[in-house]
């Protein structure tokens, strides 16, 4: 199985998913700061995982740290965690983790140095609590999927596979589990423009584990479907709101609504952390706009005239109305009924 984020020897090691799919290579973190600009520049990307290496993230700013008063101590982790928050300002999971991690600071009555210990311990737990997370989205999403005579073929959007969680994958989860379970025909994923992160990571872990994948332009996508070679449509998200309204890679909500209109079940897939309640809808999540050369330049290559203006919004929002049902840890709920996703484990 792939770890994209992985604590060793004192550093923390990531997967440049920058260098995918034709060199595999790790990069070593050992300071907040060079995590920082790693979550920026998306050599650890995909919410789940972003979060895992925030959290990671806020240890090594605690370790660099060099004082015995708390209340100094704490005071610089806010710093630090101000400098995480910078980075990508649409995966709530990169919030949650970097909570999660102050919380526990300001709750250890100890000294420093036991702060500091206790934050590494909080690091790792978060690693293991996704990638668990991750198994029971793939298993609860196979339950969910349509029931048809024939092994199924499922389309996806972007990378939500290993790469993008701390193992295993949301949206590649639930492929995995139907891969497992002998559910599954084949893949056809979105090459997914502008960074082509179907094209480049998802289509690689399909490689890497011997799962049939066919890649497609997103503009194919309708017509595959006409032709009826789709079953299904499973992608991840970065933050859904309180009434189910998802925000992912660009692209899914023209995905959706293609879906929507050959009646094809589209489904979301992603941890309870993944849901902010503190917005009521989509129309409140902030969408990241990054630099347009990922527009307009393929490796040393530039695609368009000069003059030309961009707009390169790296999310957008798809309404609740369009999902068939989001896949979490706990089981998979109607968007209207997420609130069901914290008490029970059953459809909803």
């Amino acid at each position: 199985m792939l770890y994209p984020v992985v604590w060793h020897n004192d550093s923390v090691v990531l997967i440049d998913q920058t260098r995918l799919p034709n060199e595999y290579a790790a990069v070593e973190i050992h300071r907040s700061e060079d995590m920082a600009e790693a979550i920026r520049t998306m050599i650890v990307r995909g919410a789940p995982a972003i979060g895992v290496a925030a959290a990671y993230g806020m240890y090594l700013g605690a370790r660099e740290i060099e004082t015995d008063d708390r209340q100094v101590f704490l005071e610089k982790l806010e710093q630090v965690a101000d400098l995480l928050r910078s980075t990508r300002p649409t995966a709530v999971n990169l919030f949650w983790a970097i909570g999660r991690m102050l919380k526990t600071a300001y709750e250890i009555l100890g000294t420093v140095a036991e702060i500091k210990q206790t934050l590494l311990e909080t690091a790792q737990a978060i690693q293991l609590e996704d990638l668990q997370t991750c198994q029971a989205i793939g298993d609860h999403g196979l339950a969910a999927l349509p029931k048809t005579p024939e092994k199924l073929t499922l389309l996806t959007h972007c990378n939500a596979g290993a790469l993008a969680t701390a193992g295993y994958g949301t949206a590649l989860g639930v492929v995995r589990s139907a891969w497992r379970e002998g559910r599954l025909t084949r893949v056809f994923a979105d090459e997914t423009r502008p960074r082509l992160q179907g094209a480049k990571l998802t289509a690689w872990e399909c490689v890497q584990e011997g799962i049939p994948v066919t890649v497609i332009t997103d503009n194919m996508a309708a017509h595959c479907m006409k032709q009826g070679l789709i079953h299904a449509v499973v992608v991840g998200a970065d933050r859904i709101a309180a009434n189910g309204d998802t925000a992912n890679k660009i692209g899914t909500y023209s995905l959706a609504i293609v879906a929507k209109a050959h009646n094809i079940p589209f489904f979301v897939a992603a941890p309870l952390s993944t849901v902010d309640f503190e917005l009521a809808d989509g129309s409140q999540i902030p969408i990241e706009e990054r630099n347009p050369v990922e527009i307009y330049q393929v490796g040393d290559t530039v695609l368009t005239p000069s003059g030309v203006e961009f707009y390169n919004p790296a999310f957008d929002v798809t309404p609740a109305e369009l999902i068939t049902a989001i896949i979490t840890e706990n089981g998979a709920f109607a968007p209207g009924n997420l609130v069901c996703a914290y008490s029970t484990g059953t459809v909803g």
